[in-house]
Parts: structure tokens; sequence; C-alpha cells
């Protein structure tokens, strides 16, 4: 059986924060604001697994109220989230992430970014895809005030 699942994340760029996309930490002048570390790439992908078996998204899993989520690693959430029952009865089949970001340039860390992921999703880096584009100036991601992922994922059981 196949379970296909998409995701998608934004976060607003903040002085006083890292950037962390993928678990890598980006130099960069501001971070992505949120609860947790903010790892918008990290939050679509975890959004696409949940929603391949009708599990629910982040929010469900890791409410941003809640203080025991303040600043947590976000490889970490989705560690937990591969390891539940219903999830880790399936394969990653592939996966396809792309992060759409103005600034800074994302090309020159997607090998890390694939390490990471490679790493914690157990699997080949053929399974990975990683991609960057910018929006040409347009939008919010386009005038430099955020970072937005999309993810999907394809699941085999």
């Amino acid at each position: 059986m196949l379970r296909i699942g998409q995701g998608f994340d934004v976060h607003r760029l903040t002085q006083g924060r890292k950037l962390i996309l993928c678990g890598v930490e980006i130099p960069h002048c501001s971070g992505l604001q949120g609860h947790s570390d903010a790892d918008v790439a990290v939050h679509a992908l975890i959004d696409a697994f949940l929603g391949a078996l009708a599990l629910g998204d982040i929010g469900k899993w890791f409410p941003d109220n809640d203080p025991k989520y303040k600043d947590a690693d976000s490889m970490k959430l989705l560690e937990a989230v591969i390891n539940d029952k219903n999830i880790s009865a399936y394969q990653l089949v592939n996966l396809d992430l792309t992060i759409i970001a103005e600034a800074p340039k994302i090309a020159p860390y997607i090998d890390q970014m694939r390490s990471k992921l490679t790493n914690v999703l157990d699997c080949g880096p053929n399974r990975i895809s990683i991609k960057a584009t910018t929006t040409e100036g347009l939008g919010y991601c386009g005038r430099g005030e955020g970072i937005a992922a999309t993810a999907i994922v394809l699941l085999e059981a």
C-alpha cells in the first residue's frame, strides 16, 4: 500500500535567532521566529509524514503552547514522528522538499541537509531531494520577511 503526504510551513524572519534548516545552522543576519527552533523545512516534512497517514499535523502533536517544546530541536520532533508505531510500519519511498527563501543562498548547504535527513530517516540519500528557490522578490518570502517550505513524502507498507 502506498501513502502520499504533503506539508507546508512558513516562519517569519527575526533578529536574535539562529537560522536552522533541516538541522543545519546557516549563517545569516536573522533566524526564524517560532516556539521551537522554527526549522520550517523539517516542520513541512513532519506535516507531510503525518498527512500521509491522516494523523493530524505538527500543531496537534507538538502544540506551541506546551512549554516542553520551547526551543525544541525540530529534528528530534521528526524522529518522534517517524518512530511512532503508525508511521514506522511504513518505509520511505522518497521525499521531495523545497525551501523558498530570497536570502540566504540555500544551495551551499543542501548536501549537509540531505546528510542530516539521511541519518534521521535511516535511508539512502537517493530517497531525499532538497531544492531551493526564490519568489523573485514577490510576496513575504521575496521581501525577506520569512522563509517557507513545501514537502511531499511517499510511504509504502
